[in-house]
């Protein structure tokens, strides 16, 4: 954990490396613009709660807290999309009863914590750059199939993400 007497966390379900190679693939497929800040390919992830700054006495009990049942499931991937904001995501092509009720039975466990949750939709998505508006998104790019077998609390710092603990 950081020095600090926090750390910032997030929830996350994080590939491995031959889904993180096609995530790779599919952010390479895109036309950066100049300024442009393509996401690390050992950073590449799926969010599913950002915890923000939680002081680290908490840690072992989020850890403990974010067991939560879970039932395997497959994302397929396809969609390259612009958000607004310079965002490029490339989103799933649905997003599977398992993965929602995931990303509910979180943030239920976070609230009951008095974690405060994000109250937009959630919209299930892997971020590939930032501060790309202007970039060319690709049509197409590799299949990709991502066989979710868990889940995971991460650390992000400025030397990059760091896994605290894997689920189930």
């Amino acid at each position: 954990m950081s020095g600090d007497d926090q750390s910032r966390l997030f929830v996350a379900l994080w590939p491995g490396q031959p889904v993180r190679q096609v995530l790779h693939s599919w952010r390479d497929a895109w036309q950066w613009p100049r300024g442009a800040t393509p996401v690390k390919p050992e950073r590449l992830h799926m969010t599913l709660h950002f915890l923000g700054s939680v002081a680290n006495e908490r840690i072992p009990e989020l850890r403990e807290a974010l067991a939560v049942p879970f039932d395997s499931f497959e994302l397929e991937f396809g969609q390259a999309t612009l958000w607004p904001h310079g965002i490029a995501v490339l989103e799933p092509l649905a997003a599977p009863a398992q993965l929602l009720r995931l990303h509910a039975d979180l943030g239920a466990a976070l609230e009951r914590l008095g974690i405060p949750v994000d109250e937009r939709s959630f919209k299930p998505h892997v971020t590939m750059a930032r501060r790309a508006a202007k970039a060319t998104v690709p049509e197409s790019g590799p299949p990709l199939m991502w066989a979710v077998d868990g889940y995971a609390l991460m650390e992000s710092s400025a030397g990059g993400y760091r896994v605290l603990q894997t689920y189930p």
